[in-house]
């Protein structure tokens, strides 16, 4: 069974920084891209951005390049995203998942933690 746990979230100022974490488990984690999605209030899920399997490859949506990180430990079965620079419309539930489609279809992911940038 696929399982996603992701952490890190909270309430951040404008301009300031979080770390998502994402422990992954019930499938061979480096073997898979893995992709950060989020959804904003009333809208619907985004692509943020998805790294191959052994690091070496990132790819980001425009509306996060250059402020966003991500990377991943396989030895610990983990995905990160390094969030800088954080604007109010960055506020969402921030997912992790195996699985992009295309467009706003993804596979499965977990909970979700939620990122709230707020003055």
């Amino acid at each position: 069974e696929v399982q996603l746990e992701e952490s890190g979230g909270g309430l951040v100022q404008p301009g300031g920084s979080l770390r998502l974490s994402c422990a992954a488990s019930g499938f061979t984690f480096r073997s898979y891209s893995m992709t950060w999605a989020r959804q904003a209030p009333g809208k619907g899920l985004e692509w943020v951005s998805t790294i191959n399997p052994d690091g070496s490859d990132t790819y980001y949506a425009a509306s996060v390049k250059g402020r966003f990180t991500i990377s991943r430990d396989n030895a610990k079965n983990t995905l990160y995203l390094q969030l800088n620079s954080l604007k109010t419309e960055d506020t969402a539930m921030y997912y992790c998942t195996k699985a992009w489609y295309g467009g706003s279809t993804f596979g499965e992911r977990g909970q979700g933690t939620q990122v709230t940038v707020s003055s």
